[in-house]
């Protein structure tokens, strides 16, 4: 009897361990490459200030006193490609605002924005092809004083969480 119930806990062991889900392959890792940063254009600010915000579309628009101009220095989004393994769920984490500091000594602000993707957002295609994401943003300028005319950078960051 003893050996008997032995065997029926061994079948039921056995049973219960293949009757779970496949575990995906691991490491699930992702790779973000930062193909471009983003970019403003050039712009005049009058003496109030306003915003200038680049779209993850690629349009571009203002607020307040700036004049968008069109001089040969492009505006864009800034855009990661992202490979991973279709079905990946990624969320995007925007890090803070940050101060850009100019040529100039002028400081204005920038925001990052949304991304085309939304988020979270599930990758759909195979390695060795990747996923375009385009992250907008606004950058807040002030009057004269503190905006000075020039040309302004910095480092802003994003996070990309895999799920």
């Amino acid at each position: 009897m003893r050996t008997q119930i032995l065997i029926l806990l061994l079948c039921l062991l056995c049973n219960k361990a293949t009757a779970q889900p496949p575990l995906p392959p691991r490491p699930i890792a992702i790779f973000a490459n930062p193909e471009q940063g983003l970019i403003f254009g050039t712009f005049f600010r009058g003496n109030t200030g306003g915003s200038v915000i680049i779209y993850p579309d690629g349009s571009r628009s203002v607020t307040g006193d700036i004049i968008q101009s069109n001089i040969g220095v492009p505006f864009s989004p800034a855009i990661f490609e992202v490979e991973a393994n279709p079905g990946t769920i990624i969320t995007l984490l925007n890090g803070p605002d940050i101060i850009l500091h100019g040529t100039n000594g002028g400081t204005v602000s920038l925001h990052v924005g949304n991304s085309n993707t939304g988020s979270p957002f599930i990758t759909s295609v195979a390695r060795p092809a990747r996923t375009t994401i385009r992250i907008g943003g606004t950058l807040s300028v002030s009057g004269p004083l503190t905006s000075s005319s020039g040309s302004y950078s910095g480092i802003f960051y994003v996070t990309f969480i895999q799920q």
